[in-house]
């Protein structure tokens, strides 16, 4: 691997489509909101109105076997005491139990219910028809290659933060 110096590292764009809309954080940000109305306004339309974006931290993380609440908050990025929160008002929902852990009953894993399971499937069909539209939008190939270009980028920066 190549380390460049500064004076060849990239910048923010620059030329007649720079500014801030063309700064990587708000284009990330941007197309951000755009999944997630679309994901949440989705699964509003299926029958889970009584969930919203907060959730998400939590349901994207969890498996049909359960996770302990700190994985959800080491997956997630958010503190203990949010995914806490988070998990009491999806128990609340109807989403989620908490289970002794076999492998330690002194700990809890975090289940989803049958309702947080046809939950995830909605989710997951929602995603895949919006990834399919971005995938045509930019072509197969070239929607692979942002994704694996993705993939990468939060693998270092989740590394850079550990």
């Amino acid at each position: 691997m190549t380390v460049k110096n500064s004076d060849e590292l990239p910048g923010p764009a620059s030329g007649p489509a720079s500014g801030p809309a063309n700064d990587l954080g708000v284009l990330i940000s941007s197309l951000y909101r755009s999944f997630e109305r679309e994901l949440w306004q989705a699964l509003s339309r299926r029958g889970f109105a009584d969930l919203g974006a907060r959730h998400g931290s939590v349901l994207a993380h969890l498996r049909p076997e359960g996770v302990r609440a700190v994985e959800l908050a080491r997956a997630s990025g958010q503190h203990k005491q949010i995914v806490g929160t988070i998990v009491d008002e999806l128990e609340s929902l109807g989403y989620v139990e908490r289970r002794p852990d076999p492998a330690d009953r002194r700990a809890k894993l975090v289940v989803p219910t049958e309702r947080g399971l046809a939950q995830r499937a909605a989710a997951a069909e929602v995603i895949t028809a919006y990834e399919r539209r971005q995938a045509e939008l930019l072509g197969a190939e070239r929607f692979a290659q942002f994704r694996a270009a993705l993939r990468e980028l939060v693998d270092a920066a989740r590394a850079s933060s550990d």
